[in-house]
């Protein structure tokens, strides 16, 4: 779904309501467990360091939980500070080539240990793409705090398809704006760039 306008709460919250009676749009519901993209998926993972010491990791947590990951200015989640639980429905919008695409996800995983914490959504059939993104920040021994993005998708809207080298293009843009956002929001200074594990 798409819209020259910057998308209103009412249609957002419309868009969500309407998505939630509907099932995943992909047959691998928990594919982000695993680093490995199911057949004919691309993965995209980053990950990047956002601070140290117990009161980052604490940072990165309530910063996920407040949806901080998107970044401002081009994306827009429904509900603002949604509960993150599994079988929630959200509703994701991000301007693109100057155009808003409104895009549905229901929360299919959550992590919540002692030092990792992050949730998994999947598309829903309104959704241009099919597939699955994970957000995880995790300390690891030596104290180091990671932010952790994993996607794996393929196209599903016929113009996503027809344009898939400037859709993927936009999902490079997500991941480095949603690595700088998280730095920002954790305190981090965003110079330090990306880590593939």
């Amino acid at each position: 779904m798409w819209t020259l306008h910057r998308p209103t709460d009412r249609h957002l919250l419309a868009v969500r309501l309407r998505q939630n009676r509907h099932p995943l749009s992909y047959p691998y519901r928990g594919c982000t467990r695993s680093l490995a993209p199911p057949p004919g998926f691309d993965a995209d993972h980053y990950r990047v360091p956002v601070g140290v010491g117990p009161e980052a990791l604490t940072a990165a947590i309530d910063a996920l939980r407040r949806f901080a990951q998107f970044p401002p200015g081009w994306t827009l989640v429904d509900p603002a500070i949604p509960p993150i639980r599994e079988g929630n429905v959200l509703c994701v919008a991000a301007r693109v080539f100057g155009v808003w695409w409104v895009n549905a996800c229901r929360i299919v995983t959550v992590i919540d240990e002692p030092r990792r914490y992050g949730f998994a959504y999947g598309t829903l059939p309104g959704h241009v793409e099919m597939g699955e993104e994970r957000f995880l920040v995790e300390q690891t021994d030596d104290g180091v705090v990671w932010y952790d993005l994993l996607a794996h998708s393929r196209p599903r809207f016929w113009l996503t398809r027809l344009a898939y080298p400037l859709a993927r293009l936009a999902q490079k843009r997500f991941a480095r704006d949603s690595l700088a956002a998280m730095r920002a929001a954790v305190g981090r200074p965003a110079a330090v760039g990306a880590f593939l594990p």
